[in-house]
């Protein structure tokens, strides 16, 4: 059997496939060839030349996927049972908010598809992955696992992405006994980035670096302790702290990227008075900030909103974005439920904050996917074990990342 015959049958479609799967070596009659349909990635075409990010969490476990049946703490906090559910099938999260797919493990390859192909489609140029180190304490493992299943796709879609690294957990991979100083952790985890992210294709570069983002810095807080970190590094990273925080990297840093505080004056100040000064800068847009953590039994509350104002924050915050004419832009975020910033449809906005990314964008395909890219994750979920009707998902898949969307929307509707 011809080897991309086989790989399509088994559901990796970014190859030349032929249309039959039938696995049958007899020799075709040659009148008629089979026809070829090509599903590699294709870029979406739009007018705005900002790259566009899309921070994302990786963090989410239902009882379904975990070792011990048990729904992660993201879904949890510290008082919430998802197996509780409404009249209406909601389950009880930790968040003002509901997923419109529901509550999701991140390693699901259908949660992942649905979410890459949303990013897509909105004009979204890759992913900004947070990100807690390679060793195996609280839930960093499975983050590092749901990661790399989100990686394994990115490029079959088409997007790019990059580590946003959480150095304030060190100290917990020390107190373990895992490791013997923050700094050598740190090293181990560059180490890894280094040899499986930083080399990938469709890993982001800036000025021909890989881009690091730190979420901080928290625990590295000099100059030396970074220059130590990077130290068995062959290309030192271009390395983006949070805003105010580049001092504590010295000249290890590259720049500098905006987050989200209490109103959008912050983020006003950021682009008139730092994002001048910086050698690299990167934006940020979010659409509210709404955080469960008091009501969730996981603390005090953060203190401060920014309402949602039924888009009207997003939009702003774009504006401003778009005045300050930024290369690079991070939304904030995909899917931080806890803390309410989720760009990701959800039952209270449905798919209003995509389609705002989109025309941010300027997507030039004006007519709209994001429904049908629901149908197909509820299909998929629908028709599991039913392997005929998956090849067919699987080519509406392949025609969705290659750009040809009433051909997939065509086959949604042909599969029973």
């Amino acid at each position: 059997m011809n080897k991309y015959i086989t790989l399509f049958c088994i559901g990796i479609i970014n190859l030349a496939v032929t249309s039959s799967c039938s696995g049958d070596d007899k020799k075709s009659d040659t009148s008629t060839p089979p026809v070829t349909e090509t599903f590699d990635p294709v870029p979406v075409e739009k007018t705005n030349s900002t790259k566009i990010y899309m921070h994302y969490m990786a963090w989410f476990e239902t009882n379904e996927s975990s070792t011990d049946h048990k729904w992660g703490y993201h879904w949890t906090m510290a008082n919430k049972n998802p197996n509780n559910a409404d009249a209406n099938g909601r389950r009880e999260i930790a968040s003002y908010y509901y997923p419109l797919i529901g509550p999701y493990h991140s390693g699901d390859k259908e949660v992942i598809e649905n979410h890459l192909l949303m990013m897509k489609y909105a004009g979204i140029d890759g992913v900004l992955i947070d990100w807690y180190g390679t060793y195996d304490l609280n839930d960093y493992k499975m983050v590092k696992e749901n990661t790399e299943q989100l990686i394994a796709m990115l490029d079959k879609v088409g997007l790019e992405y990059a580590i946003v690294y959480e150095d304030r957990f060190l100290k917990n991979i020390v107190d373990a006994g895992l490791a013997p100083t923050v700094t050598s952790a740190a090293k181990t985890d560059l180490s890894y980035m280094q040899s499986h992210y930083f080399g990938d294709s469709n890993y982001i570069k800036i000025n021909s670096k890989p881009l690091l983002m730190n979420f901080g810095p928290i625990i590295l807080t000099t100059a030396d302790e970074w220059t130590n970190v990077f130290s068995g590094l062959s290309t030192k990273p271009a390395f983006l702290t949070l805003w105010d925080h580049s001092s504590k990297a010295g000249t290890n840093a590259s720049g500098e990227y905006a987050w989200v505080y209490k109103d959008n004056t912050y983020l006003s100040n950021f682009y008139t008075n730092t994002l001048p000064k910086l050698s690299v800068g990167m934006g940020g847009a979010y659409p509210g900030f709404h955080d469960f953590y008091k009501d969730g039994g996981a603390g005090d509350d953060i203190g401060w909103t920014i309402d949602h104002n039924n888009g009207a924050t997003l939009d702003e915050t774009l504006a401003m974005a778009k005045s300050a004419k930024v290369n690079y832009l991070q939304l904030i975020t995909w899917n931080d439920f806890g803390e309410g910033t989720m760009i990701e449809p959800t039952k209270e906005f449905g798919y209003s904050y995509v389609e705002k990314i989109k025309t941010f964008a300027g997507v030039k395909n004006t007519s709209s996917s994001f429904s049908e890219i629901s149908k197909l994750y509820n299909l998929r979920k629908e028709k599991k074990g039913n392997t005929e009707a998956q090849k067919k998902l699987d080519k509406v898949f392949g025609y969705f990342v290659s750009m040809q969307p009433d051909k997939a929307k065509q086959l949604l509707n042909e599969v029973k």
